[in-house]
């Protein structure tokens, strides 16, 4: 039955269990489920060092059928730079074998692997390396020293992480001579993981020292979509931010995908950045560069990264109009002495653990050992190879030492590793850094042991450049700053332009030959890639709403204020309150003081105006005086219009005090001379008028009003009414008297000089004492316009006073409404206005009598023109 077919399998698996037990307790052995073909170089020794590499470009991976076992992957496109990487490590062990100082007794030995640039396959070359190749395990006490005591490599960022995690869990040290990702300086997930090239951090800071010294803010950005692009990008991105701003950012596709690489060529084409960085490694970046040179896309500087600077992919003849000119980041050069000589003896050798060296035969050559691939067929043929082929006739990457730089790097972790070594072996008894002060056994020695001693390697090649790590297990950072020339041939070369040194005083790092430099411009000279123009003095950045800070449009700055910076000024500053900004609004100049001068044309007018009246006034005092006894000079009370003709003369005097720079003195003397003035002026006519009427009504029987009002009177009134305004005069001036003053407030550009009137009250009554009696006489004197003709004074006085009220009524608006020196000559121009008009009004009609009639100036034909 069913149940008991289940329960016969049962007691079967169960003895079959019982029989494989104890044939391992017999004889107990872990065995090797299978083997990786892996392409390798080997050579024995005492103890051995691993090494990975990248020697074959791509990987063909098997049909997956799922019917049988999968074939082995396969490698294709032979690395001549990377086999030459492997050979040096090779070549510095038989160095270090030879040296006797260093390492003596003790034969090193490498077991080096290529990766075929994947990660499975580098994944699998790390194992193979730390479990050994053997077919069984039968040591289970783990005595001796392991497969390989520390590795080096792998070139690949990413490779690095994933192996030196694995790596990690057993202290296996592992120097990488390419891996840059500043991932890998975390040391809590990488312990045992160690570079001779420095992180790409340092890179980053170099290329953004380069941007920085040609004023490059806004830059495109391409990376590989790996951890060495994707790291790298993040940070260039981060620190470009703090001075500009990036204006793309795109990520090669894995697969080289040409729609991604077409999207990525349309946004170059699109974009107004002139520089753009790439971080990738050059199997990524050929793809795009193909598409720039089939659609013709030049006009860029670029800007590599220490991963495709020193390419050979792309120095040829096609490339260099598109990418002359490029600025790269190189790895420390350096030189080997007897590294050519090695690398041109390598003979093929049939040892399947020397298989690199046959395959690095066959691609030389382009010929096969093996008599399959050898025959003809319809798609390719290859010629027998016969291992005497003349190595000396190839050139190519290989067996060119003149650019060492990641193999200087392989060089030199070989030999941090072997004076790691040398220092383990030096160790006193009971004086060693392990547990009871011990110190390692080299017949036993354990990679954890080897680990702490590299951590604190100190020494220096041949070359002079000194081999340390840091905390993080970094090297130190220099690089030599790379531009693509054209060579003899018409190709591209590289020319070393600068080197930049972390280690050099701040601000110091990067040094460049600039005379040394070849642009790929027409004008030969450095691009300019910014999204706006620096903003020049006198203006001010204002960001453009959804676009980045370096887009930007620049505002003048406002009137009063100033940007003096060389550039890009955010702000526009105030200057102090007696500064203007100038024209170009990029630096602060005194204000210009504005007041009413005798040397613009405005004031000189004025001053004339001012001379003529006063003169004018004089000339009629004159006149008077000459002729004081004739009658029309004696009807009209001569006395007063002397005073009269005085007072006029200060008016017109009076306003030059108005004229000039603001002084304390003529500041309250201008008011104060001008109130008294003007009174008096006012009083002396108002007195006239009050004689004219006095008179008038004399001459009505009974009546003797004149004797109550005779000379003493009338000068005694004009002194009363002259002392109020002078009492006025006091109390303003000790109150709060007129003083000079810059005022600033009315129109900021200039300072315009003035008087402060000091008392707006003291100022209106002044004015308004004088409006007063000035009313008074006016209204007298229109009340007396019809008197008889002999006594027709009064309607000359009606007359002046209309004129002089309405000059003085239109003063207020005008005055009040009238800015910096215009208010100045405002009053002035009221001054003589009222002036003239009081003058020609009372005193022209008796001049032109005086001067013109004299048969009229007589008592006869005054009293004649009274007759009915």
């Amino acid at each position: 039955t069913h149940t008991e077919a289940m329960h016969f399998i049962l007691c079967v698996s169960v003895l079959l269990s019982i029989v494989w037990l104890l044939a391992g307790a017999i004889e107990p052995k872990c065995k090797i489920r299978d083997k990786f073909d892996l392409y390798g170089l080997y050579k024995d020794g005492d103890i051995l060092f691993g090494g990975i590499f990248e020697i074959h470009f791509t990987t063909i991976y098997p049909e997956l059928s799922f019917h049988s076992k999968p074939a082995q992957l396969s490698c294709e496109g032979f690395d001549f730079a990377g086999f030459q990487w492997a050979q040096t490590m090779a070549f510095a062990i038989e160095e270090i074998n030879r040296d006797p100082a260093l390492l003596p007794n003790i034969t090193l030995g490498y077991r080096l692997y290529d990766n075929c640039v994947k990660l499975a396959v580098a994944f699998r070359a790390a194992t193979a390396l730390i479990s050994g190749e053997d077919d069984s395990v039968t040591d289970y006490s783990c005595t001796g020293t392991p497969p390989v005591l520390a590795i080096v490599g792998d070139p690949g960022s990413t490779h690095s992480i994933a192996i030196s995690r694995m790596l990690g869990l057993f202290r296996v040290p592992m120097v990488s001579y390419y891996a840059t990702c500043s991932c890998l300086s975390n040391k809590e997930a990488h312990p045992s993981f160690f570079r001779t090239i420095p992180n790409d951090n340092f890179q980053v800071k170099a290329m953004v020292q380069i941007l920085r010294h040609y004023g490059w803010t806004w830059v495109g950005a391409i990376a590989s979509n790996d951890d060495y692009g994707l790291f790298a990008v993040k940070t260039f991105i981060e620190e470009v931010n703090k001075f500009g701003c990036i204006a793309f950012s795109e990520i090669l596709p894995r697969n080289n995908d040409r729609s991604e690489i077409l999207k990525i060529v349309d946004t170059i084409k699109e974009s107004t950045a002139r520089v753009i960085v790439i971080f990738s490694t050059e199997a990524y970046i050929f793809p795009l560069a193909e598409e720039l040179v089939h659609q013709n896309i030049r006009g860029r500087q670029w800007i590599a990264s220490e991963a495709w600077t020193t390419s050979t992919v792309f120095q040829t003849k096609e490339l260099l109009p598109y990418f002359g000119g490029t600025l790269g980041i190189a790895i420390r050069r350096g030189e080997i002495p007897g590294l050519e000589q090695y690398l041109l003896k390598v003979h093929p050798v049939f040892d399947p653990s020397n298989n690199l060296v046959i395959k690095y035969w066959e691609a030389l050559f382009d010929c096969t050992f093996t008599e399959k691939t050898a025959e003809r067929n319809s798609s390719n043929v290859k010629k027998k190879c016969t291992g005497a082929e003349d190595v000396l006739s190839k050139k190519n990457e290989y067996s060119d030492v003149s650019e060492l730089r990641a193999t200087y790097n392989v060089y030199k972790a070989v030999y941090a590793l072997a004076h790691s070594l040398h220092n383990l072996m030096s160790c006193e008894p009971g004086k060693g850094p392990f547990q009871n002060n011990s110190c390692a056994d080299i017949t036993t020695v354990q990679p954890w042991q080897l680990l702490h001693y590299l951590a604190r390697v100190n020494f220096t090649t041949h070359y002079g450049d000194r081999v340390s790590f840091d905390e993080n297990g970094d090297a130190l950072a220099i690089y030599d700053v790379m531009n693509w020339q054209r060579a003899d041939d018409g190709a591209v070369k590289t020319v070393t332009i600068g080197l930049f040194d972390e280690s050099a005083p701040a601000g110091q790092e990067l040094t460049l030959n600039e005379d040394n430099i070849f642009w790929n411009f027409e004008s030969n000279n450095p691009p300019r890639s910014v999204c706006s123009e620096s903003c020049q003095p006198g203006t001010r950045k204002a960001t453009r709403k959804g676009e980045p800070l370096c887009c930007f449009d620049c505002v003048p700055c406002a009137e009063g204020e100033i940007s003096n910076h060389t550039a890009d000024s955010i702000d526009c500053f105030k200057c102090p309150m007696d500064y203007w900004s100038s024209p170009g609004r990029d630096q602060c100049v005194l204000k210009e003081i504005e007041f009413l001068s005798y040397h613009d044309p405005l004031g000189i007018s004025l001053t004339t105006i001012s001379i003529f009246g006063a003169c004018t006034s004089v000339g009629v005092l004159i006149i008077f005086f000459y002729y004081r006894n004739t009658p029309v000079v004696r009807a009209n009370n001569s006395e007063l219009s002397f005073l009269l003709l005085l007072s006029l003369i200060l008016c017109f005097l009076c306003s030059l005090l108005f004229i000039g720079q603001p002084q304390h003195v003529t500041c309250m003397l201008r008011h104060i001379v001008f109130g008294i003035s003007f009174v008096l002026c006012i009083s002396c006519i108002l007195v006239k008028t009050i004689v004219v009427i006095m008179a008038f009504r004399a001459t009505l029987p009974d009546n003797n009003v004149m004797k109550w009002f005779g000379a003493a009177q009338q000068r005694g009134t004009v002194f009363v009414f002259t002392v109020i305004q002078a009492l006025i005069c006091i109390v303003w001036l000790t109150v709060a008297p007129p003083l000079p003053f810059k005022n600033t407030q009315y129109q900021n550009s200039k300072i315009i000089f003035e008087c402060n009137v000091g008392s707006i009250t003291g100022f209106s009554f002044l004015l308004g004492y004088i409006g007063l009696l000035a009313s008074v006489c006016f209204l007298l004197a229109f009340l007396a316009r019809n008197l008889p003709d002999n006594f027709n004074e009064a309607k000359f006085i009606t007359f002046s006073m209309l004129i002089f009220c309405a000059v003085w009524i239109a003063f207020i608006p005008a005055y009040v409404s009238s800015p910096g020196k215009y208010s100045d000559a405002v009053e002035i121009f009221a001054i003589l206005a009222s002036s003239f008009g009081l003058l020609i009004a009372i005193f022209a009609p008796k001049c032109y009598i005086i001067l013109l009639h004299p048969e009229k100036n007589t008592k006869k034909a005054l009293m004649g023109r009274a007759a009915p």
